[in-house]
């Protein structure tokens, strides 16, 4: 589904198995992490009105007034005006309430840490680093392959958009594909779809889960399940309890391992009577260590699954 983490995952396995990012690369990501700024910004601008939440200082009004006109594909830098105009914005209290309830809208997950890094990111010698790449947020459309050569055996990763109106596109191309990588944001318990503000985050996740691992040609693919942020989880289940979404979780509140326990049998229960193997490791795809860790234990699983298949025996 949509903002998972597939293509952080991808830029993980270009960071510790493809060719990394040189500094050309790196400056390459300028224009995108200021975009990503400024929707962001605009984001909560918007959400100021629909929440009906009042500016503590007015002069932020006007500023977020002229930040709302600004195109935000046309970004390629950001003005002195602009950079003060979104810093005050960001700080006024009255935004800040906003941003304590961004489960009622739609905002990236890099927002803050975008916006409270502002005197770097906007400095004369910026160079965005890997974990700005990381964070940037550019939705994925159609499908997208990638190789990594991993000495042995040539990975080849197919990273496809999430959203309902890109699954058309791709769902029937993967006949005798090896395994499935299905990401699922444990944060996205208590959100809703960018495409319906009626359909919760998670259970369309889980409806997709499902549908996928019923496919025909997908019967001979083992599934990988990564249960991805739970930096975001273990810092939203302090204060957004998951019963009032999933009313089946009877676990302690505030908890984030009985949570993350309780969303991983949600999907195990999807997976009941397949034949092939469900493995599952729960992620950080920002993380690049516990990506390579984990990226380890399932190069593992697969070779083990795939002996024959990659003639390794």
């Amino acid at each position: 589904t949509g903002e998972s983490g597939k293509s952080t995952f991808i830029k993980q396995m270009r960071i510790l198995h493809g060719a990394g990012y040189s500094e050309a690369d790196r400056k390459s990501f300028t224009r995108l992490v200021y975009q990503n700024i400024v929707t962001a910004i605009q984001a909560l601008i918007h959400a100021m009105k629909t929440l009906h939440i009042d500016y503590i200082d007015d002069k932020n009004i006007s500023h977020a007034e002229t930040l709302s006109q600004v195109d935000a594909d046309q970004v390629a830098t950001l003005a002195a005006w602009q950079v003060e105009a979104i810093r005050r914005v960001w700080s006024d209290h009255g935004v800040q309430r906003c941003y304590d309830r961004r489960r009622e809208f739609q905002l990236s997950d890099s927002a803050k840490y975008y916006l409270t890094d502002m005197d770097r990111i906007t400095s004369p010698s910026y160079v965005p680093t890997l974990q700005d790449i990381l964070r940037v947020r550019v939705p994925t459309t159609g499908i997208i392959e990638y190789l990594f050569d991993l000495k042995t055996v040539i990975f080849r990763m197919v990273d496809v958009g999430g959203q309902r109106s890109e699954r058309r596109k791709w769902i029937h191309c993967f006949e005798k594909v090896t395994s499935i990588v299905f990401l699922v944001a444990l944060s996205e318990y208590d959100q809703v779809l960018y495409e319906s503000e009626k359909d919760n985050r998670l259970e369309e996740s889980k409806a997709l889960f499902k549908t996928i691992v019923s496919y025909p040609w997908f019967k001979e693919s083992s599934i990988i399940l990564f249960l991805n942020k739970t930096d975001l989880l273990e810092e939203k289940i302090t204060h957004s309890h998951l019963a009032d979404y999933f009313p089946a979780y009877t676990g302690p509140q505030r908890d984030a391992e009985a949570a993350k326990k309780f969303i991983l049998q949600m999907y195990v229960q999807q997976h009941v009577g397949h034949q092939k193997s469900l493995y599952n490791h729960f992620t950080c795809a920002t993380d690049t260590e516990n990506i390579r860790i984990v990226f380890k234990a399932v190069k593992d699983t697969l070779f083990r699954d795939n002996l024959e298949k990659f003639n390794l025996q």
